[in-house]
This record gives structure tokens, sequence and C-alpha cells, in this order.
């Protein structure tokens, strides 16, 4: 059985994994241009297929029939080839959005809800929330509700982003701003890869309950998957795949003094785990052209952090790795937001004086007890785990290990 997702741009997609953790058909990315998608529809070699942007609408007059659910939205992602080979459209997203607001806990009935976005998810979202009893008003670039006018709408208690904004690669970016909305509830991002959007990190930051679209991801796939297989899969399953999903995917980043460890725990982790290293002392020297000494000696420590911050701005964005970070990363609050958008951040604590100072400028220039004086509650504060580096390099990574796997 030959499944699959159609688009235009898929590099980035999760959905093969999801998907190989649902059945036992194989998933292939198909990208194609909007000239091909017809001929693809008709004449590519496919059972089931799933639907992204921008061709979730475009499909659907080469469908043969549509279920009740794409009828009422107008919207298709997940297409199956029945045995006379004609052509089934169902869209699985309504589930998916529907689980994502009942596992974020936010309660739409009788709530201001704005759905950023008038494509294919927002059609969705609109959707569901409107059958959830909330009061929803789509904001979009031209139409009458727009980003010029949010104003009126500063009573919304609920806020969807329905678009691309704020996706990989194109992270750090929002469409609003949410201190304009005091009376906030909850706030939804479809996005899914960073785990973390800006609009999220604002939400964490003004404690405000959010969620993003990992779940919605994960339930749309298992009930794509019952389509493309006939069979039912229990909504159970979705719980271990977002599990497994999101513990693969986040960056284990670890901060902490300098030489308390970082690299060599970083690079048996990577080992153990099959992941890859980022490490932001080693892009350093390629942002700047010249090595971290060179750099204190040339252009002082603020020139250092800046590049330090572009390090970690470009490695942050990835997925699915071990981030390293200088010991000094902490003093610029600025890096805290690149970090937690897609990492479990550990703080690796070490003795003082087992830390060594070669090759280290700042080690040498300050004694390292008022060093860590002076940054020991920024750790605390970037951390979600602490980790106690005093023993065996093996016993702190299977600290880091437990931890990822709940066990701590």
């Amino acid at each position: 059985m030959l499944c699959g997702l159609l688009g235009r741009t898929l590099g980035h997609s999760y959905s093969p994994q999801i998907h190989g953790l649902l059945g036992s058909y194989t998933y292939s990315l198909f990208e194609k241009e909007p000239e091909e998608v017809g001929d693809f529809l008709r004449n590519g070699d496919f059972t089931g297929i799933n639907v992204t942007m921008p061709y979730k609408k475009t499909v659907i007059p080469f469908l043969d029939e549509l279920s009740p659910t794409a009828q009422k939205l107008g919207v298709v992602n997940t297409i199956v080839r029945r045995s006379d080979g004609t052509l089934w459209g169902h869209n699985t997203d309504y589930f998916g959005f529907l689980t994502l607001v009942s596992k974020s806990g936010i309660q739409p009935a009788g709530k201001k809800a704005l759905v950023l976005g008038s494509g294919g998810a927002s059609c969705t979202a609109q959707r569901v929330l409107a059958e959830l009893g909330a009061q929803v008003v789509v904001i979009s670039r031209s139409g009458p509700d727009n980003y010029e006018n949010l104003h009126r709408h500063a009573d919304a208690a609920i806020i969807v982003n329905a678009t691309p904004l704020g996706m990989y690669p194109g992270n750090g970016v929002s469409a609003v701003d949410l201190r304009d909305f005091p009376n906030l509830q909850g706030v939804l991002d479809a996005v899914y890869n960073p785990a973390r959007t800006k609009l999220l990190l604002d939400a964490e930051t003004l404690g405000i309950p959010h969620a993003g679209g990992l779940w919605m991801l994960i339930a749309q796939a298992k009930e794509a998957s019952e389509c493309f297989t006939g069979t039912v899969i229990d909504n159970k399953r979705m719980e271990e795949i977002y599990r497994q999903v999101s513990m693969g995917l986040q960056n284990i980043a670890l901060i902490g003094m300098p030489g308390c460890g970082k690299s060599t725990v970083g690079r048996l982790l990577a080992e153990k785990t099959g992941r890859k290293i980022l490490d932001s002392d080693q892009e350093i020297p390629l942002l700047a052209g010249k090595s971290i000494v060179d750099i204190f000696a040339q252009d002082g420590e603020e020139v250092f952090r800046q590049f330090e911050t572009q390090a970690l701005e470009s490695l942050s964005k990835q997925s699915g790795g071990v981030l390293v970070t200088g010991g000094g990363c902490v003093t610029q609050m600025r890096n805290y937001p690149l970090l937690h958008q897609n990492s479990r951040i550990f703080w690796l604590q070490r003795d003082i004086e087992k830390l060594p100072t070669d090759g280290r400028p700042l080690s040498q220039l300050n004694q390292l007890s008022q060093l860590y004086e002076a940054r020991k509650d920024r750790y605390a504060a970037f951390a979600d785990d602490i980790v106690d580096n005093n023993g065996s390099i093996e016993e702190a990574v299977e600290t880091i290990l437990a931890a990822l796997e709940g066990q701590v």
C-alpha cells in the first residue's frame, strides 16, 4: 500500500514519521507544482494521500465524491483511491483541530474567538469553534476584519493562528501582540514546528493557556490512517505517538558554567540517542571568521555575545539535536526564547573547584566563584531540569535520558 503527502514544499514534514508509527504502509512525500496536481491525482500511483497547503481546495474538482465533513468545510486533506479507481475526499483536520481544542483545556462556548487567516486550516478552525459555541471572527490581510483594525476585537477571549506565520524556518514572528487583548483566556497555533512559536511563547510569558499544532497533526493523521487502511485505531494510540514524536523532535539543550562538561556530556548523549550535535562555540567562529579567543581580544565581549545569539538563533531552529551552549549564553535573556522554542533545557552543575580555565577568556579574567554568583539565577531561570555532573559522565547522561523518558 502506497500512501503519502501531497504539497508543494515538504522537506520538513513530520508526517512520514507519524504515519510510520500508525501503520505498516509506505508513506512518501509528493512535491508537485500547481500545474502537476491534476495529472498526479488522475494517474498517480497511490492508495491514499494527505493534502497540505496550498492544495486543500485545489484538489476538489478532481475528486469523484466528498465526505459530508469535506462538503461542509469545502476543504479536503485526505484522498482515498477506491477499488474502482474513483477518488474520495475527506477532511480529517476537523477531528485534528477538535482534538487540539480538547487537549488544550480551552472552553470556546460563549466566547469571542479570533481566527487568523482565511485558508483551509482557517475554514476548519472556524467550523469547529462555531460548533463548540464560540463567536468566530476571521482576521485576514484584506477582509473587513484585518490586522489594521484589530483594536475592534480587543475583547477577544481566544486567538487561533491558522496561518503558516512563525513556522520553521520563519521562526520568531507573530501576527499579533497578545498584550493588546486583556481578556484572553486561550491561544492555539496550528503550526507544529517549532514546538513553541513566538505566539505560544508570548502566551506562556503572559500566563495564558495555550497549545501548539502537534496534537492536531497527530489526530488528523490517525483518522487519515483509518481511511487508508479501513481499520480503527484506538484514540489512546495518539497519546503514545504524541509522547514519542515530541520527545524525539525536541532538542536537548545543555547550559552551565564553562568547563562543567557540556561538550563531553553532549557527545555521549548524541552517541547514545543518534542525535546530531549542535554546538554554538563551533558555529560562532564560522559566523565571525575568527576564533572565539580572537573575537574577545579584538572586538570584546559585546560583539561575541551578538555572534553567540546569531549562532543560537540558527541552531535552535533545528529539531532532534543535542544543543551545546557557551557558559555565558544565559547572560542575554534574548537567548531564552531561542532555546525554549524547541528544546528541553538541562543545567549541568559541577563544583567550582573542578572547573578548568584553560582557553576560556572570561574564566581567566574573572574568579569563577564570582562568575557563578553572577550567573546562577539566570541558569535557574533558563533550566527545565538540573543535572549534577560531579560524578561520571555516564551518570549525567543517564539522568538526562531518564528525565526525557519521564522517569524522574
